[in-house]
């Protein structure tokens, strides 16, 4: 499931991609795919482990082409161990909103960034997250959770103010905002809520069969419920 469009962040093989917080590693995986030279980042040392397993058997699988490359490697956003200018394109999803420093990130981004590269920012949108926070406490106060609720100015400005230029933007996944108003209405850690787990059975569905009807459903509610804001910028001239 992503939620960067590559086209519109403009990646070409070849480019060398930063994806911060890389999580899972949806992002770089896609990034390999395309003939990206990688870079997965994050603080999570088994999440890095899994995601360099997975690149070496995407790798005996032939899924990624010649030259491609995906590296795991420790990173914390706000003092990036990589030369300035090292990257192409920089993806961030799902990342700022847990950044007390945001704004050192964004400038340690642009300082990595190199001429002419692009960037993509993923945070939640501003209407679906509030809901999440009035409905439960739980879902943000944990340790490493969200600290902030972005309006979509702000992270604009944001980013101008760290030296990039926003270029457009977009909002994904409008079906996962029922669920996270679900499991923070009946506890975020409770996995025994019939309903919520329902409608989790439903998601994992729509990602592995991408039903053609639920996909233009969802692109439709898109702009309406989105659940993720996706901002892409350049450095500003």
């Amino acid at each position: 499931m992503l939620t960067v469009d590559y086209e519109r962040l403009g990646m070409r093989r070849g480019d060398r991609v930063l994806d911060l917080g890389c999580g899972a590693g949806r992002h770089s995986f896609e990034a390999f795919r395309r003939g990206g030279r990688v870079i997965a980042a994050d603080l999570d040392d088994a999440a890095l482990k899994d995601v360099s397993q997975m690149g070496r058997a995407m790798e005996l699988e032939h899924e990624v082409p010649a030259g491609a490359s995906l590296e795991s490697t420790r990173a914390d956003a706000r003092h990036l161990p990589f030369a300035s200018g090292s990257f192409d394109r920089i993806i961030v999803s799902e990342v700022l909103e847990h950044i007390e420093e945001d704004l050192a990130a964004m400038k340690e981004l642009a300082r990595v960034l190199a001429p002419g590269g692009t960037l993509a920012v993923t945070v939640p949108r501003t209407w679906p997250e509030q809901v999440c926070w009035w409905l439960s406490d739980e879902y943000h106060s944990a340790a490493g959770g969200h600290v902030r609720i972005y309006r979509r100015s702000e992270l604009m400005g944001r980013l101008y103010a760290a030296g990039f230029e926003v270029t457009g933007h977009h909002y994904a996944h409008a079906l996962h905002s029922p669920y996270w108003w679900l499991k923070c209405a009946v506890g975020v850690r409770n996995d025994d809520a019939r309903l919520a787990r329902v409608y989790h059975s439903f998601l994992v569905w729509d990602i592995t069969r991408r039903p053609a009807l639920v996909r233009a459903t969802e692109r439709a509610l898109d702009p309406l419920m989105g659940k993720s804001l996706v901002v892409y910028a350049r450095h500003r001239a």
